[in-house]
């Protein structure tokens, strides 16, 4: 076994940790040989693809693997005790005590028919003793040191009442409530906002510090990666193929599998170019091959990696599973050609552009028996935008500024309170849906969770097809399913593919799908609703390049709705920044990116998670430049007065408690709304 770490006693050891998922003849192993320590005070990041037994790991750890799941070799022993042998009575009494763990998805793991309290209280009952007024206090206690306002309140309130950031930071409070030694989290920042991102992850590290938990962190952020952990582990197909300290993982990763990871993350730098892929997928579980496992995706390929799977070799404080590293072997690296694609040229259609001015939607507030207006919802407020024909314009923000509704007002998806939205001689918010049905061709819309917007009772040829009939793009039988054949093959899939259902498709695939559904019926400006949301980063590399390789073929227009401010500052042209319903800031991306003004655009940019920060250089210059993270978001449906940002804002004056301020022009391509200027 190669140590992980050798700073004090392991709370949490793995050794050769094998687990098995079915029966009979059809079994699969997830998990096949891993070994690890997690030490008090420490964290063990655990890094790679979906598919690769990250959670299967974590859940094997808890002894919560699926029906048909089961550990057939290796142990997991917690201080003296061997896990893997207890009786489901006593790991009873292990999880949530001494062993705790944050599942990836808080919405499905919360009970939505139990409030807040209940749900931490039962903690509390079963492995502190605490009833009544004192579990109420401790609960309301849990609340507060989790970073949640108002937490008498939101005991009370279920879990449909939080927004996504503070079901999280619930699901740290139950986690927490047993007062655990090694704590499991599990994805626990994916699709959160940058600076929801960046509250639980400081939550997290400063309850370690102060409790010295050991700590487990399964993600495919390596931003994550670079702020929190202390050691990292790389997983692929089941086994871990490379280990090492934080600061000598980020200098120098190792594994070609590592290497691709890191080439796969949009940089600045980048722009205009392609970014590196990693060709095909991660072998299907029970797909097993004689040799290395990433032997058919590695660049470094050679005939030895095929026939003999490598050994871990130690190299300086790292290890790694490549026979490049065999001191014995004769495998060296090999040159790889660099990629020349360079974006070429876009092309305008016929000087068609989105012009939006002013656009707002209100959401009337009912309450009583009588269904009275009492208030109103003011999700957009106001947004003025412009996207260029042929160009991206992305729309950046936290949760609830309101970017999903204004793409969605803009189809007519929700209804517009007021402002206008011209593509071309079209004034969009007054058109009737018959005066809407040709333009419904030239405008289309990427949502953001494409396993809910793909219909799971059709078959992809028949959802291509669906929009193609609707409008009749194509009536004829066998040029239309000819188009299906070609958009799947431009969108990466096999044409064979057609007669599978959504379920049948990873998460990178269904975005394609629903990508190629937009593209069925030649559209000119496609709304993109977080297409790279949730994805890892080798699945969002090869979107990235997709939508960038049809901008150029077809000129498309992009209204690129993200948090994500790496993808904005590869892949787009322009940027919004919202917050509250409104503009505060936008203009070219290298203007406002490499010069933000407003202070909130400051906090976002401060917020990101940046994989510089896992070097030691990177981590001398953290926190000398940005502004911080003050609070939540207020809710839209009662503001602040003035300027809506001031209650979070550090250079809050008088005037910007009292008073919204204006436009300001910063250049002819530059709009600011801040009091400071």
């Amino acid at each position: 076994m190669i140590k992980l770490d050798e700073q004090g006693p392991a709370l949490l050891r793995v050794e050769q940790l094998q687990v098995e998922l079915g029966a009979g003849g059809k079994t699969v192993r997830p998990v096949d040989g891993i070994s690890f320590d997690v030490p008090a005070g420490r964290t063990l990041a655990l890094v790679g693809e979906s598919g690769c037994g990250k959670s299967m790991t974590a859940l094997a750890c808890m002894r919560l693997l699926p029906a048909g799941g089961r550990i057939v070799g290796g142990s997991i022993s917690l201080g003296a005790e061997a896990l893997q042998d207890l009786p489901e009575t006593r790991m009873r009494d292990i999880r949530g005590n001494d062993l705790a763990m944050i599942f990836q998805e808080p919405a499905t793991s919360l009970n939505p028919v139990m409030t807040v309290g209940d749900q931490i209280g039962e903690v509390l009952v079963r492995h502190r003793s605490l009833h009544g007024k004192p579990a109420w206090e401790e609960s309301e206690r849990l609340l507060d040191a989790v970073g949640i306002p108002d937490p008498q309140r939101r005991l009370s309130e279920y879990p449909f009442q939080l927004s996504g950031g503070m079901k999280q930071r619930v699901m740290i409070a139950i986690a927490l409530a047993g007062d655990p030694k090694v704590l499991i989290a599990d994805e626990p920042t994916t699709a959160l906002d940058v600076t929801i991102q960046a509250q639980v992850l400081d939550l997290l590290a400063d309850l370690q510090a102060r409790r010295g938990m050991g700590m487990l962190l399964i993600t495919h952020d390596l931003g994550v990666v670079a702020r929190m952990a202390h050691r990292v582990g790389v997983m692929y197909a089941g086994e871990l193929v490379e280990t090492g300290d934080r600061e000598d993982f980020f200098s120098a990763p190792l594994h070609p599998y590592s290497r691709k990871l890191f080439a796969a993350l949009p940089t600045p730098a980048q722009r205009g170019q392609a970014l590196e892929t990693i060709v095909g997928q991660v072998p299907r579980l029970g797909e097993r091959r004689d040799g290395c496992r990433f032997a058919e995706r590695c660049p470094q390929v050679q005939a030895l990696c095929r026939s003999t799977e490598p050994a871990m070799y130690a190299v300086g404080r790292q290890a790694v599973r490549c026979h490049i590293y065999d001191p014995a072997g004769s495998m060296a690296w090999v040159a790889e050609p660099k990629s020349d694609d360079v974006l070429s040229a876009r092309q305008l259609i016929d000087g068609k552009a989105l012009d939006v001015q002013a656009l707002q939607v209100h959401f009337p507030v009912r309450k009583g028996l009588f269904r009275r207006v009492v208030g109103q919802v003011k999700a957009v407020d106001g947004v003025s935008l412009h996207v260029p024909a042929g160009e991206t314009l992305a729309l950046v923000g936290e949760s609830g500024c309101g970017k999903t509704t204004a793409g969605k007002a803009l189809l007519k998806l929700v209804p517009a309170t007021g402002g206008s939205a011209r593509y071309g001689e079209h004034e969009l918010l007054s058109l009737s849906p018959s005066q809407w049905q040709p333009l419904r061709r030239d405008l289309q819309m990427i949502f953001q969770d494409p396993f809910s917007s793909l219909n799971p009772r059709m078959r992809v040829g028949e959802i291509l097809e669906e929009g193609m009939l609707s409008l009749g793009v194509e009536p004829d039988n066998a040029a239309r399913g000819a188009k299906v054949d070609a958009l799947l093959r431009r969108v990466g899939l096999d044409p064979a593919m057609r007669q599978r259902f959504p379920h049948e498709f990873s998460g990178g695939q269904r975005q394609r799908i629903a990508i190629a559904r937009a593209l069925a019926v030649s559209p000119k400006l496609i709304v993109c609703d977080e297409p790279t949301s949730a994805l890892d980063v080798s699945v969002q590399a090869q979107i990235l390049n997709l939508l960038r390789e049809l901008q150029a073929e077809y000129g498309l227009s992009y209204l690129f709705i993200t948090h994500n401010l790496a993808v904005v500052d590869y892949l787009a042209h322009h940027v919004a920044v919202m917050y509250l319903g409104r503009i505060v800031e936008r203009g070219r991306v290298e203007e406002v990116l490499r010069d933000p003004r407003h202070p909130y655009t400051r906090m976002l940019l401060a917020a990101v998670p940046r994989v510089e920060m896992g070097t030691e250089a990177g981590r001398a210059g953290e926190g000398k430049s940005g502004q911080a993270i003050h609070s939540d978001m207020p809710s839209p449906l009662n503001p602040p007065t003035g300027c809506h940002f001031h209650p979070r804002c550090s250079e809050a004056t008088d005037t910007c408690r009292t008073t919204y301020p204006e436009e300001t022009r910063l250049s002819a391509t530059r709009i600011v709304r801040c009091h400071l200027y």
